[in-house]
């Protein structure tokens, strides 16, 4: 006959191992609770410059478009901007520095796209997705893992575009284009920086949409301004000093070379002064337009871009389908648009 002394240690036993059974359950059961109700998100963001007119614009619109996140879906979003000042090796320290404080998600507007392995390297080991945008790295590179995407436009779109605008303006008055009446447009070109693939892209497609429409052309001289108004006023002095009275039309890589070529023509005084075009469509760059200081400008959807990169970021850190423009499981491609004196007023009221 089993003894009260002999049951009674085994159902203080029995009780232990199930209180110790409750808390193991229980704590796995809030863990996956916690997991399933991820709230939050925090995305580190490497830029190139912040003096670039079109990427402050851009991320003006990234924070523009995380608060409308937010909003949307019920979650707070921490979005932490580093600027690289055209530095590769302080982007990726910012690369770094990202991944040791646990972001979810990185977006790297990279400033060499040939030298995106660093950065790639360390988000492979981290698990961490990286989301690319507007400057764009080399496809074997955005091919390395699954989780690699590009944001962006395609560049050669921009090049035919800027040299439609050219073709259509010589179309609708040549002789105010060809000032002095030899039947071939004189021009130069402002280049971004050396070996850029845009810069080597849109140089490139501009003159040849230009020369298939028939038009002849002669090249008088090309500087290289980096993008940036100030050293396309410089290069533009130049270039005025270097062809004076001989220059026809100014094509520039870019909105902000092309407003610092206007600002040497307009110091310069010249009494006919040349056509003038970008690319980007920049609020400031879309004004010119509007003012008649230059014929057109190529919109760089920069707004687009923004809300693709966070409806991109979103689904990828809580486990969501997808957005349904991604192309090939890697590219969100924002189109460009013409921009002339004709829908200037519209595009500025979108």
């Amino acid at each position: 006959m089993t003894s009260k002394k002999t049951i009674l240690p085994v159902i203080i036993v029995f009780i232990i191992i199930s209180i110790l059974l409750i808390h193991y359950w229980n704590g796995n059961s809030e863990g996956k609770e916690d997991s399933d109700q991820k709230t939050s998100m925090k995305i580190g963001v490497s830029i190139y410059n912040q003096y670039d007119t079109f990427i402050s614009g851009l991320v003006d619109y990234l924070i523009e478009a995380a608060k409308l996140k937010e909003q949307e879906e019920g979650i707070s979003i921490t979005l932490d901007i580093a600027n690289a000042g055209g530095s590769q090796v302080s982007q990726n320290y910012q690369v770094e520095n990202f991944i040791k404080e646990d972001y979810d998600i990185l977006c790297i507007n990279l400033v060499d796209r040939t030298d995106a392995s660093v950065a790639i390297d360390m988000a492979m080991n981290a698990g961490i997705p990286i989301i690319f945008f507007n400057r764009e790295l080399v496809e074997k590179d955005l091919q390395r893992w699954d989780k690699l995407f590009y944001v962006g436009a395609v560049a050669f779109e921009s090049g035919i575009m800027q040299g439609q605008i050219v073709v259509d303006a010589c179309t609708k008055d040549f002789n105010s284009i060809d000032k002095n009446g030899d039947g071939i447009l004189q021009y130069v070109i402002l280049e971004g920086e050396p070996g850029h693939q845009d810069a080597l892209i849109r140089t490139e497609y501009v003159i040849k949409t230009i020369t298939e429409a028939g038009i002849k052309v002669e090249k008088l001289g090309d500087e290289i301004a980096n993008w940036f108004r100030a050293q396309g006023e410089t290069r533009m002095s130049k270039l005025l000093e270097n062809y004076n009275g001989e220059i026809e039309i100014v094509i520039a890589n870019n909105d902000d070379m092309a407003l610092g070529a206007i600002d040497a023509i307009k110091k310069s005084m010249i009494e006919d002064a040349p056509a003038v075009v970008g690319i980007d469509g920049t609020t400031v760059g879309l004004e010119a337009v509007r003012n008649g200081d230059m014929i057109g400008t190529v919109l760089n959807d920069s707004k687009g871009q923004a809300f693709g990169i966070i409806d991109l970021a979103y689904p990828l850190v809580f486990d969501k389908k997808l957005p349904e423009d991604l192309i090939d499981g890697k590219y969100i491609r924002k189109p460009y648009i013409i921009v002339t004196k004709d829908n200037v007023e519209e595009i500025i009221g979108q």
